[in-house]
């Protein structure tokens, strides 16, 4: 079973504290939701993950199958099985779908040959236009089929944890229906795990999660089972304005095994 281990972690940004203290796992097969207001950190977690430059880890550690992540450059977490889904997916011009894919392969000794195939069967399966996947990376779609784009990326990866920011942006409501869904079988066909950041709970009635987490103000400050989302939809996030942070996953995962 793979474990991305996030303890105690505090991140800056120009000297100004983002993250203080934040402490999650996630497991195979397991989704995780972390919800909160604007400003509290959600993506500066997904960055820091995935070793954007411009963040300083102040304090805590991050690990996958008990192997330091935070030591790695990017490329080496993308190969240990991390995959980050971004909330803004970047443009490449020259540089194809098929292209990129085909070198992710090449640099984990992965035999690439079928590969267009599988392009085609992953883009079938999420309603992906085959017009799509001969274009430079993400160049002229839009935000919807960015997001199936990496949806797709992810399928034909099948990375061990996904870091999936705002999946849900920009999809209408058939291609989030299309999209959760994939995710949500990558869960059970590959053991995939994963940590989704949204503000709507509409992502969670289609990609179930098995825990959701508030962070504000750069703590996790509650956690519970898919009916919080259901209930942040209708308060919002006040009553987390000043709490206090909430005791940590591992304090209460005794086993393995969410509690009740």
């Amino acid at each position: 079973m793979t474990e991305l281990v996030i303890t105690d972690l505090s991140v800056s940004v120009g000297g100004n504290e983002i993250l203080r203290g934040v402490s999650l796992t996630v497991r195979s097969g397991e989704v995780h939701a972390l919800m909160g207001p604007n400003g509290s950190g959600k993506s500066t977690l997904s960055h820091v993950l995935l070793g954007k430059p411009g963040y300083e880890v102040t304090g805590g550690s991050v690990s996958l199958d008990g192997v330091d992540v935070l030591t790695m450059p990017t490329w080496e977490r993308a190969k240990a099985g991390l995959f980050l889904g971004m909330q803004y997916p970047t443009e490449v011009p020259g540089v194809s779908l098929l292209d990129m894919l085909g070198a992710s392969f090449a640099a984990s000794g992965i035999d690439a040959s079928g590969l267009s195939d599988r392009l085609s069967e992953e883009a079938e399966r999420i309603g992906f236009g085959q017009k799509f996947l001969s274009r430079p990376l993400n160049v002229d779609l839009s935000g919807g089929e960015m997001k199936r784009n990496e949806t797709l990326q992810l399928g034909v990866l099948k990375p061990k944890i996904a870091i999936l920011d705002e999946l849900d942006s920009g999809l209408d409501v058939d291609a989030l229906r299309l999209v959760s869904r994939r995710v949500e079988a990558a869960t059970e066909e590959d053991g995939l795990g994963v940590l989704v950041i949204t503000h709507y709970n509409r992502l969670l009635t289609e990609l179930h999660p098995d825990r959701v987490h508030v962070l504000a103000d750069g703590r996790i400050v509650a956690e519970g089972g898919a009916e919080m989302a259901e209930k942040l939809e209708e308060t919002g996030y006040a009553e987390y304005a000043s709490a206090k942070p909430a005791a940590t996953a591992e304090s209460r995962f005794a086993s393995g095994g969410f509690d009740a």
